[in-house]
């Protein structure tokens, strides 16, 4: 009797390990499924990566090319109101406009070192932009408080992060759509017809700082009133006593 248990034991044994097994294949099979599901979140993304940038790229077409891209067979209708209804959010920070900079790039952003991250986002997209040669408009926060309540005021909302990069007047984004454009070569058709500087070109009167002390009160930002006989603020100047350079910045 003992020699049956024993089989029946063993048996046993092999059947549990059997139907281990199998729940480890199961496992791995539901894993399997998982990492599908994964990259097709992965494949959404990109994909709607890719449709922001071709809306951005479509605000600087000509409309007789934009009106030939709608009457084309492959663009329907249906298609058209569905990509409208999924980069809803894409578009209404498309519509920001800049006035007065409908014929310059302009960039807000800031050259203190306080945030690293925001630090380096601003330095890289100083550097793409200076890699096509064109003359950016760059309107440091740090430098003038003005231009700080100027974005606001432009973005309507309170608390902005930068960079943020205007060209021709419209809203593009910030470091991670201008790196986006970049690198699908998409912003060198954006930056066509922008006049070229010089390779290495330095401004000789503020040394592309943008700014100099004011020449009134020479960065003090007071001034002697001789008929009352009293300092008072200059205002030709901003809190750091400084002005646009004329020779660059006009």
């Amino acid at each position: 009797m003992s020699r049956f248990a024993f089989f029946n034991r063993s048996n046993t044994i092999h059947a549990s390990s059997s139907e281990n097994s199998e729940k480890q294949c199961d496992h791995l099979l539901d894993r399997s499924g998982s990492l599908t599901r994964f990259g097709s979140l992965e494949t959404v993304k990109s994909s709607m990566r890719g449709r922001m940038v071709k809306k951005l790229c479509n605000l600087f077409e000509s409309p007789k090319e934009s009106s030939r891209k709608e009457s084309s067979p492959r663009s329907g209708s249906k298609l058209g109101l569905k990509a409208r209804s999924e980069l809803g959010s894409e578009e209404s920070g498309m519509l920001f406009r800049l006035p007065g900079a409908e014929d310059r790039i302009v960039v807000y952003l800031t050259s203190l070192r306080g945030i690293r991250r925001t630090f380096e986002d601003c330095n890289a997209v100083k550097m793409i932009l200076k890699g096509f040669r064109v003359w950016v408009d760059e309107r440091d926060l740090s430098m003038d408080h003005a231009y700080r309540k100027e974005l606001q005021c432009v973005m309507d909302e309170e608390h902005v992060t930068l960079p943020q990069v205007f060209i021709k007047g419209k809203y593009i984004g910030g470091a991670e759509v201008i790196k986006s454009l970049f690198e699908t070569g998409d912003l060198k058709r954006i930056l066509e017809g922008f006049p070229k500087v010089k390779p290495g070109f330095v401004c000789e009167n503020c040394g592309d700082a943008r700014f100099v002390p004011c020449d009134n009160c020479h960065g003090s930002r007071k001034i002697f009133d001789e008929d009352e006989g009293l300092l008072k603020r200059c205002m030709e100047c901003n809190e750091n006593g400084l002005t646009r350079c004329c020779y660059c910045c006009s």
